[in-house]
């Protein structure tokens, strides 16, 4: 039989233990802080506004976009990193965020194991090698052959060094023992012009930043790198089907919160984004867009984060590719 004393230590307890559960079920129960570490505007942004648009809905709180572009995304990250462990401040985190980082920068503000905490995977924007309308590369072979006969000669753009975009071409790079010359720019944008203008030979970009130049047949698409064919470029080939395996890369954009987030509210949080994501006008508009909804668990994430790691940290220091 329990004295007074025992009685209160163990409902003590148990309120301590029921506490985690009892916030879950009440999250949210206020705004939401949503973090872009991109200018307004970009494919990460429009990904952020539209999910968000739509968990609004579903939890009937306000989700706030907040930009804060900067330093390859570690401007945001640590801003997430250092809020409250609550679920009420998340972060829209790429592949820079919680993969090439990490390997780019010998001293980082952040660290993306130990301060951030996987919650989905919102979409992939799958990369897809472009040249210009008046290229004489008849396809991805062509080029491929072309790059080998003359080592150096041509180049190709990107969004950035360190960028998805340039990443793809190193991968396309070591998997055909091509030799180019990477040029970056600051965006896909001024990339395309110069693509199109015939300053540039190619580069890799993903359809939510170049649809319009390939619809306006500004550059020519060549190849996909990606398991399979894009419905919106039923026509144009993955690099596995020209015999070219293992080029697979895709900016891959998630949701991630402050270490410390108690896993039920990670867990609905979770649910609550997938549920937008695969609300069907909302899974539309994304595909439209040019992206590959996904909205996948926080494990599935988690594993995915440390599978691209080891991939392409190895990639990264065999081609002695540093931001410092």
């Amino acid at each position: 039989m329990l004295n007074r004393r025992s009685a209160t230590g163990l409902l003590a307890a148990l309120a301590v233990l029921a506490a985690p559960v009892a916030f879950a079920q009440g999250y949210p129960a206020k705004p939401i802080r949503w973090v872009v570490p991109y200018p307004a505007g970009g494919g990460s942004d429009f990904l952020a506004r539209t999910i968000g648009q739509q968990l609004a809905t579903q939890t009937s709180q306000t989700v706030t976009v907040d930009n804060k572009p900067g330093a390859n995304t570690a401007i945001a990250a640590v801003d997430v990193a250092r809020s409250a462990p609550d679920g009420y401040t998340i972060l829209s985190a790429d592949n820079g965020t919680m993969v090439f980082n990490s390997a780019l920068y010998s001293k980082l503000s952040y660290n993306p194991d130990k301060d951030l905490v996987p919650v989905t995977l919102m979409g992939r924007f799958p990369m897809i090698l472009v040249v210009g309308p008046n290229s004489d590369i008849r396809d991805a072979k062509d080029f491929v052959a072309k790059a080998k006969a003359a080592p150096g000669k041509l180049s190709y753009g990107s969004a950035g060094a360190g960028s998805p975009h340039h990443l793809a071409m190193e991968l396309l790079k070591v998997n055909t023992g091509a030799h180019m010359v990477h040029i970056p720019y600051r965006g896909a944008a001024p990339a395309l012009t110069d693509l199109a203008g015939g300053q540039l030979n190619a580069m890799m970009v993903d359809l939510a930043a170049g649809a319009g130049f390939i619809k306006g047949g500004k550059v020519r698409p060549l190849a996909v790198a990606h398991p399979a064919r894009l419905p919106q470029l039923p026509d144009v080939p993955t690099f596995a089907e020209l015999g070219f395996k293992g080029v697979e890369a895709s900016a891959q954009v998630g949701v991630v919160a402050p270490a410390g987030t108690p896993p039920e509210v990670v867990a609905t949080l979770q649910k609550q984004v997938a549920a937008a994501i695969n609300q069907p006008a909302i899974r539309q508009k994304l595909v439209d867009f040019g992206i590959e909804p996904v909205g996948n668990t926080p494990q599935q994430y988690g594993d995915l984060i440390r599978s691209e790691v080891q991939r392409w940290h190895k990639l990264i220091r065999e081609q002695k590719i540093s931001l410092d």
